[in-house]
């Protein structure tokens, strides 16, 4: 669970220059208060009251040290020094230490964590993408490093600085008198107190309703990825009516409940404020009748009451932006403490590679068993072995459990019993990266990025030659549409492959696979959604590399898996059959009943 703690060690890497640009911005804010104290003393000077005696003191040692004469003029003209050192001479000084520094932490801690969240998002486990989609975790990131990006500046750079400010025109009023001072002090805390207590309850809401918006950039988002069925469906006016709800009820909350209260709360302090600065002015004039302080102090008292009270409005409103901004920055935090998935790679900069493996493609399940939920197994007892370069067909109902059997081979989960071996190794105690390279998977639905054509066929190959490109294209048949694209090989291919057909995005995929030189070579469903030109020719492609190294090929339309050394049959999560083609015809058993099946047009149960 993130918690504020976390929002601070957020900018941890950057602590000793945010720590002097604070103190420097502060600072800064602070000398301008010698401003109203200078005017002060000059309004003595020219009422003809006493300087205060330290300041005395001071500029007569000035004097001395210049040689020049003292009189009033001299004493003014010092004093209007001091007001050009702190007013034009810090003018240019200002902007450097404290804007320059604030915004650098704010934009290289975006920087760094940005970085940080590729890695997270590379890193965290399938299940987690299965329960939230692009649009949903894109949002969360985004609004938080955006919150995170923008409060920095303003609450190092101006709420902390201004806190600081506050006090230090305590400390003067003090100086000047201590009566008026307490009931300065007593105003603030109670008028902070106040406004924390408020903001507190506020910032629950703003909690929920960023889960609440959260789930309406979700839904845009789905309905972006699906336009094409939404289309189809014509529920294009549902779908508009459905957000507009969403819409409306996340404005009746925000302009009924957040929005009033914040105004509220402003309200409330606005009237607290303004009335504890009348209540000093008249503490100082009865001050200044009763000759407590000089008409001089009178003024600075006053002037530097006004600055402070009149801080309390951007303090507020500051406070309130943070407010706002807090939830999202809160849940932004609880995504990157998401637990790393047990499948999740070395991701690593400083890391230049994986370790190197090289296997003969030998496979060994034993006695494997698993399943989503530990109480409703998916496969049980699973003993299979694979020989280097033999083709092994996976086929069975659907639910069966073949393309588990698959994650598991690729580490995407863990077995709960029993072990799997490559080359009489147990993968589980593999580099996850270096094994992974060594295999490689054409998926029924291929993922295409939007770029070039050459962009993904080396897309896990960036150093293959064009000759190789060429070579894998040839076996997997993609030289025959390539010359059809405008661009050839730099053809962009659209977001998710657009621009392709299905059977040209699947020969894509085989020969992306070719290119990095795998010893296994996995098809999940890779002819199933094609039609019968297209599917043979991804039947030719896989019989050109049949051979060359080992193959599993998961199947529902049993034409394509004829050839195979091996057809391994499952069926409610175990291995009931064994065999080629040829034999398991001849059983009798369920691989005959499913061929027969296809044979007579039916589909698939």
């Amino acid at each position: 669970m993130a918690k504020f703690r976390d929002i601070v060690l957020y900018y941890q890497k950057y602590w000793s220059i945010g720590i002097f640009s604070i103190i420097a911005s502060s600072a800064l804010e602070i000398i301008d208060l010698l401003v109203p104290y200078a005017i002060g003393q000059i309004l003595n000077i020219l009422s003809g009251q006493p300087l205060d005696k330290p300041l005395q003191r001071a500029i007569a040692s000035i004097i001395v040290w210049a040689h020049w004469s003292s009189n009033p003029i001299t004493f003014l003209s010092v004093l209007l020094g001091l007001i050009f050192l702190v007013t034009v001479c810090r003018a240019p000084i200002q902007p450097w230490l404290s804007s320059w520094f604030h915004w650098y932490i704010a934009l290289v801690t975006r920087r760094d964590h940005f970085q940080k969240v590729i890695q997270k998002i590379l890193t965290l486990p399938l299940a987690f993408y299965d329960e939230y989609n692009p649009g949903r975790i894109a949002g969360r990131i985004s609004r938080g490093l955006e919150n995170h990006t923008w409060s920095y500046p303003e609450i190092a750079g101006e709420m902390i600085p201004k806190l600081f400010r506050v006090l230090a025109i305590f400390v003067m009023i003090w100086l000047i008198e201590w009566r008026i001072a307490v009931a300065f002090l007593i105003s603030f805390i109670f008028i902070l107190s106040f406004s924390i207590t408020n903001l507190q309850k506020l910032i629950k809401m703003e909690a929920v309703l960023d889960r609440y918006y959260e789930n309406t950039e979700s839904r845009t988002s789905e309905i972006i990825t699906n336009i094409k069925t939404v289309k189809a469906f014509a529920v294009e006016t549902a779908e508009l009516t459905r957000q507009s709800r969403r819409l409306d009820r996340h404005f009746q909350v925000v302009n009924n409940r957040l929005h009033k209260g914040y105004v509220n709360l402003r309200a409330k302090e606005k009237t607290v404020v303004e009335t504890c600065l009348f209540l000093i002015l008249i503490f100082t004039l009865v001050a200044t009748v009763q000759g407590h302080i000089s008409l001089g102090h009178f003024i600075t008292t006053l002037t530097v009451s006004s600055m402070a009270y009149a801080e309390l409005g951007p303090i507020g409103n500051l406070a309130e932006t943070f407010a706002r901004r807090s939830a999202s920055m809160i849940r932004f935090h609880e995504f990157m403490q998401q637990p790393v998935g047990m499948d999740a790679g070395m991701v690593d900069l400083n890391r230049h590679s994986p370790i190197v493996y090289k296997f003969t493609g030998k496979i060994e399940f034993s006695d494997v068993s698993f399943g989503y939920d530990r109480d409703r197994p998916v496969l049980e007892n699973i003993n299979l072995l694979i020989e280097p370069y033999q083709t092994v067909a996976l086929v069975g109902r659907s639910g069966s459990g073949k393309s588990t059997l698959v994650k598991l081979l690729f580490r995407y989960f863990e077995p709960q019993q029993g072990s799997i071996l490559i080359d009489g190794a147990d993968i589980s105690t593999l580099d996850i990266a270096g094994y992974r390279r060594r295999l490689a998977i054409v998926h029924q639905e291929v993922d295409i990025f939007n770029g070039t054509l050459l962009d993904n066929l080396t897309y896990g190959n960036r150093e293959a030659s064009l000759e190789k490109v060429e070579s894998a294209c040839a076996h997997a048949r993609v030289d025959e549409f390539i010359h059809q694209l405008p661009q050839g090989y730099y053809t962009v291919v659209g977001e998710r492959g657009v621009r392709l057909s299905g059977g040209q995005r699947q020969r894509l995929g085989i020969a992306r696979a070719l290119l990095v030189e795998p010893d296994v070579l996995i098809f999940d469903e890779a002819t199933s959604s094609l039609d019968y030109e297209s599917e043979r020719s991804i039947q030719l492609a896989m019989q050109a590399i049949e051979g060359t190294r080992t193959m599993i090929i998961i199947a529902h339309r049993l034409s394509t898996v004829r050839e195979a050394d091996v057809i391994v049959v499952l069926d409610k999560g175990q291995i009931v059959e064994v065999g080629n083609h040829t034999e398991l015809l001849n059983r009798q058993g369920i691989y005959r009943r499913l061929h027969a099946l296809q044979e007579t047009g039916d589909l698939l149960a």
